[in-house]
């Protein structure tokens, strides 16, 4: 069921294609390396592919425009995470994967959404699959720009610290990634 459900939600996007799965296994890494039991990585990977299904009720148009969003746009892209949410309440074993889809764009400085939580108030799971979610982002092909190279997008994340991405998780990010593109998942390496 969870493949098809990542699936789906892949098969809207043709730029988006295998981005839950690198998501999913950058995200792990790092989980590892801060020490997250086996439980917490079984939630992980459960909530990485489902991270983005709210996207399955954001319109074609919108998905898929070339070019920048007006602002009813944004606005119709910033309930994925509140919509996934929502789809998730009703399915009791997929419940454990709300953190990762309703706040892994709440950024460490309060100005992301979709409920401007800051710092350690947002639960950690967001906090690392979104400096996974951004990375893959980074070095993937968008209709509306070209990838950056690791190395560009590593040097995003470092910028970004602080603002952003929770510090102490970017910084484990950058020790895992930074290290040699040989730990990437293959896809997120341009």
């Amino acid at each position: 069921m969870l493949s098809m459900l990542s699936r789906a939600i892949e098969a809207r996007d043709p730029y988006t294609r295998g981005h839950s799965t690198r998501v999913t296994a950058l995200a792990e890494a790092v989980a590892r390396r801060l020490g997250w039991s086996e439980d917490r990585l079984a939630s992980l990977r459960l909530g990485g592919p489902l991270h983005d299904i709210g996207k399955l009720a954001v319109s074609d148009e919108v998905l898929c425009k070339v070019g920048g969003l007006d602002a009813r746009e944004l606005a119709q892209i910033r309930e994925h995470p509140k919509i996934g949410a929502k789809l998730l309440l009703r399915i009791t074993v997929l419940r454990e994967a709300i953190p990762y889809v309703l706040y892994h764009h709440e950024r460490w400085d309060g100005t992301g959404y979709p409920s401007g939580k800051s710092g350690e108030e947002i639960p950690v799971e967001a906090r690392v699959l979104a400096i996974a979610d951004a990375f893959d982002a980074m070095t993937s092909d968008r209709p509306y720009r070209r990838a950056l190279t690791r190395e560009e997008a590593l040097a995003e994340v470092e910028r970004c610290a602080g603002t952003q991405f929770d510090p102490e998780i970017a910084r484990v990010f950058l020790e895992v990634f930074g290290e040699t593109a040989d730990e990437l998942p293959a896809a997120a390496v341009s």
